[in-house]
C-alpha cells in the first residue's frame, strides 16, 4: 500500500501525515476500537486479509503461555487480539515502521494489555522462541525481502510451534506455500476465503 507521497508503509520513518482515525472490528466474539493513521499498513480500516486470518485461524486459548509474535504488526490489531485472547502470554508486536510501533503501543494501552511488547526487529531478544507467529506479511516489499524476513523469523518457532500466515491468492499465496515447502517447512492450507489463503506453517523439518 502506498501513501499519497508514494511512500511505502514499510518505511522506517513515514513522512506521510498521520490523519488519525478509529477502526472498529470484532474478533473472537470481542469488539475492538483501535486507532490507526496514515503511513502504516491499512491505515484506514482493518485489512481484509487480517480479518480473514483472525476469523479462520484458531485464536490461542485463554491459558496459553506463549510467547507469540505479531510479525509486521502495523497498528497492532493482531497483537491486541492475541493479547486479549491469552492475557498471560507475552505478545511481541514487531514492525520496522516507527509510527506503526507507536500506534500498536497506544492500542495495547487502550486495552490495558500489559502483555504486549512492541519492538523493532532488532530489539527482540535473540533467545526467544515463539509458540506461535502470526503475520499478514508485506508482500509488496518484494519477494527477496519477504523471503529474507520469513527465513529470519520462522526458524525462531519453538520445536512444536506454528505460524499462521495470510496471503492473497492473486499476490502469490500459492507460490509462497511452495517456496516454504521447498525451504523444509511443513505447510498446510488451513483455509481459503475471499481470495485469501491462510497457511499453517510448522517448524523446520530436522534432517
Amino acid at each position: 500500500m502506498l501513501g499519497v507521497t508514494g511512500e511505502h508503509y514499510f518505511s522506517a520513518q513515514p513522512s506521510v501525515g498521520e490523519r488519525r482515525r478509529d477502526v472498529e472490528f470484532t474478533a473472537g466474539r470481542r469488539e475492538y476500537t483501535l486507532v490507526t493513521a496514515g503511513g502504516v499498513f491499512s491505515g484506514n480500516r482493518l485489512d481484509p486479509g487480517t480479518a480473514v486470518l483472525l476469523r479462520k485461524a484458531p485464536l490461542p486459548a485463554a491459558g496459553a503461555a506463549g510467547p507469540f509474535l505479531d510479525l509486521g504488526c502495523g497498528y497492532g490489531p493482531i497483537a491486541c487480539v492475541l493479547a486479549a485472547s491469552a492475557p498471560s502470554a507475552t505478545v511481541y508486536a514487531v514492525d520496522v515502521n516507527e509510527r506503526a510501533r507507536a500506534l500498536a503501543a497506544e492500542n495495547a494501552a487502550r486495552l490495558d494489555a500489559g502483555n504486549v511488547r512492541v519492538a523493532a526487529p532488532e530489539e527482540v531478544p535473540a533467545d526467544v522462541r515463539f509458540a506461535e507467529i502470526w503475520s499478514n506479511p508485506p508482500i509488496r516489499v518484494g519477494k527477496a525481502e519477504l523471503h529474507t524476513m520469513l527465513d529470519t523469523w520462522l526458524p525462531r518457532l519453538a520445536p512444536d510451534g506454528v505460524a499462521w500466515l495470510v496471503v492473497a491468492r492473486h499476490l502469490g499465496g500459492d507460490s509462497l506455500q511452495r517456496w516454504l515447502e521447498e525451504r523444509g517447512h511443513r505447510v498446510e492450507r488451513h483455509a481459503s476465503q475471499k481470495g485469501y489463503r491462510v497457511l499453517k506453517v510448522a517448524s523446520l523439518k530436522v534432517g
